[in-house]
């Protein structure tokens, strides 16, 4: 086997456009795609997030540099784009790590309102879990 980057994405909802809320928000998210995937911090190639325009109240990378291991990830957020009737107060995130697994073994999180984004790749999380 050889070591790949492959990529895990996820996505998230807030009620409310607060820093706190988008904090929260973006640790729960990051603690769910931790618990489901086998990596370390160091494995990451980098981290995309992306936010709804009616999001502006943190940078979410400002939160993930705060995990601990975080320090040296490269992050970048990003603006979503303003899709008519999209789902509001939306975090993107897509995480791409270096990994012996292939890509079939990465598992993404869609959070609250952000399951109907991707039910299909979140509706078999519980029986893949590695931990």
């Amino acid at each position: 086997m050889e070591w790949k980057v492959r990529g895990i994405r996820g996505a998230t909802t807030v009620t409310e456009n607060t820093a706190i809320a988008m904090a929260i928000a973006v640790n729960e998210l990051l603690d769910e795609i931790e618990a489901c995937n086998v990596f370390q911090p160091d494995d990451l190639v980098c981290v995309f997030f992306t936010v709804t325009t009616d999001l502006d109240a943190m940078f979410p990378a400002a939160a993930a540099r705060k995990r601990p291991g975080w320090n040296h990830v490269p992050l970048i957020d990003l603006q979503q784009m303003d899709v008519q009737e999209s789902l509001p107060r939306c975090i993107r995130i897509l995480l791409q790590v270096n990994t012996l697994l292939p890509q079939s073994a990465m598992i993404h999180r869609y959070l609250h309102q952000a399951h109907s984004l991707r039910p299909d790749l979140d509706m078999h999380m519980s029986s893949q879990r590695l931990v």
